[in-house]
């Protein structure tokens, strides 16, 4: 998980600040939408919890204790969630 500063603050720039409302409302196919509920750099309550309310066909899947990182540091916990979703 490295990369330049640019790169992290240009991004860390777009995910703030670009409302993703519209297109979170117009998806038409099922959502799977996972996140760490210990994510202190993209909190739940800001992020996952207003983008499930937006989704037609979403589901929420909450990992208790999971940072930010969860992909990288649980794929063991997240891949099986994942592949349950696609297979359904």
């Amino acid at each position: 998980m490295s990369g330049g500063a640019k790169a992290h603050y240009d991004c860390i720039e777009v995910f703030s600040e670009t409302d993703f409302t519209e297109d979170l409302k117009a998806l038409t196919i099922p959502v799977l939408i996972i996140h760490g509920e210990g994510d202190q750099i993209v909190p739940i309550e800001n992020s996952a919890h207003k983008a499930i309310k937006l989704v037609r066909d979403g589901t929420l899947k909450t990992y208790p204790g999971l940072s930010h990182g969860l992909f990288t540091t649980h794929p063991d916990v997240v891949n099986p969630d994942m592949l349950a979703f696609i297979r359904a």
